[in-house]
């Protein structure tokens, strides 16, 4: 357990921020607030100063440019991105597979897409999967594999081999891999969080799902967004008809009150996973002590 992200109940999400730390983005809601012209809607698909962060923040993440009118959406919170892509994706019919135990979302998500979710098991205690099992989806024609890394509810964190073998199989049956990747974070020494996107040959094979609610202990403002593959016009247009008949837009306001965020240091990260191991301990050691 020591080496895996612990998810935190919902209710207790903004205690991991200190007032201190979450202070440039109450500041920028009340200017926000105060004014007129960020009451309306924005742009259905994101406004152009969060998706120009969220772009700048991402490229050296993935190792290419992002190009924030093309490819990036911000969407009501991570669980709407995953909804777009899914629908963006499918036809009815598709198969997509789902790592188990997972987010109950996904599979919900494949089957109001009319598609047919397999399931990928993950094997306790250290929830290895079944690369064969892959493989056989894939040949089986299934249009993409859901990954959520860190993984909810299981807090696998997947190791740089095992993305290396889904991915090359993703490129050999010409598939996507969507993303789930709100825990990025959140994870603990020494396991590492390896974007999808990142790896060689998949920045074309990946549709990166993402929120800012877990980062900044936010969940309430229902902030989320998507990274289309570039060179896949198709798709990023698609997903953005998707989220406009699902919801128009997120709140106008909330999108430009979270940028201080986007634009914080590497401190806030530190601090925020010093606070998540602290608790993490905690609870091991009242597990030890019963």
């Amino acid at each position: 357990l020591s080496h895996l992200y612990a998810a935190p109940l919902r209710r207790s999400q903004s205690e991991a921020l200190s007032p201190d730390s979450f202070r440039p983005l109450l500041d920028a809601l009340r200017e926000m607030a105060g004014g007129g012209e960020q009451h309306q809607y924005s742009v259905t698909y994101g406004s152009e100063n969060l998706r120009r962060c969220i772009a700048e923040k991402y490229s050296p993440i993935h190792g290419y440019e992002i190009d924030p009118e093309t490819q990036v959406v911000v969407t009501c919170g991570g669980t709407e991105a995953m909804m777009a892509a899914m629908m963006a994706v499918c036809n009815p019919g598709d198969k997509v597979m789902i790592f188990s135990p997972f987010y109950e979302n996904y599979g919900a998500d494949a089957i109001l897409s009319g598609a047919e979710p397999i399931y990928i098991p993950l094997v306790p205690p250290t929830y290895e999967f079944d690369i064969s099992l892959i493989e056989k989806g894939f040949a089986e024609g299934a249009k993409a594999l859901i990954l959520c890394n860190p993984s909810n509810p299981c807090g696998k964190v997947f190791r740089r081999d095992e993305l290396e073998a889904i991915a090359k199989l993703a490129i050999q049956y010409d598939a996507f891999v969507v993303t789930d990747e709100v825990y990025e974070h959140i994870i603990y020494a020494p396991a590492e969080h390896i974007c999808m996107a990142s790896l060689p040959g998949m920045f074309e094979h990946t549709i990166t799902c993402n929120s800012l609610s877990k980062t900044f202990s936010i969940t309430g403002w229902r902030l989320g967004f998507l990274i289309a593959p570039p060179d896949v016009p198709d798709l990023a247009e698609g997903v953005k008809k998707v989220h406009d008949f699902l919801t128009v837009g997120a709140p106008a306001p909330l999108q430009e009150a979270v940028i201080p965020g986007l634009e914080f240091g590497q401190d806030y990260y530190d601090d925020l996973l010093a606070k998540y191991t602290h608790k993490k301990d905690l609870f091991l050691k009242g597990l030890d002590d019963l």
